[in-house]
């Protein structure tokens, strides 16, 4: 199968895209986000900025090999369509976290990520293993996410 690296541009945009609107919408230097109480298994912020471009070059290979193996132009819009639903809502949870100070909000918004990336990585493991597998990593970050923004909520009940 001959890869037309063209299909890798847009899901780098996309990917690219969520990652410079989450960073603006990220304010850990706040002195609302060092107030909360945070569970001792929270990774020191440093682990954050690598891990996420990691996870967002992982995908965008992973969504560029799929869309080279899709069959035709239906599906791959359509899957192209989910990744940018997923990629707005993976925008949304740094706001909503970070810019409006709602964990109840983001804790939601965070399970309704996991489910997109999760059926991400199972349209993507239906064309393509490695595709899968480059997914995975993000699947199990955001689910470790979703607990992590769980305990954070559970600490500091009011959430404000």
């Amino acid at each position: 199968m001959s890869t037309d690296w063209k299909r890798f541009i847009l899901p780098s945009a996309l990917c690219a895209g969520a990652a410079t609107l989450g960073a603006l919408g990220t304010k850990v230097d706040t002195a609302w986000y060092s107030n909360l109480k945070k569970p001792a298994w929270q990774p020191p912020g440093q682990v954050f900025g690598p891990a996420w471009t990691t996870l967002y070059s992982l995908t965008a290979f992973a969504s560029g090999r799929v869309l080279n193996r899709l069959p035709n132009k239906r599906d791959r819009r359509a899957y192209l369509e989910e990744l940018g639903a997923n990629m707005a809502v993976n925008v949304a949870w740094s706001w909503l976290f970070f810019s409006a100070r709602r964990p109840d909000a983001s804790l939601l918004t965070s399970a309704v990520l996991e489910a997109s990336t999760l059926r991400l990585l199972t349209k993507a493991a239906k064309v393509d293993r490695v595709s899968a597998a480059a997914l995975a990593p993000y699947a199990a970050w955001v689910g470790f996410a979703t607990v992590l923004n769980a305990e954070i909520l559970r600490l500091n009940p009011s959430g404000r």
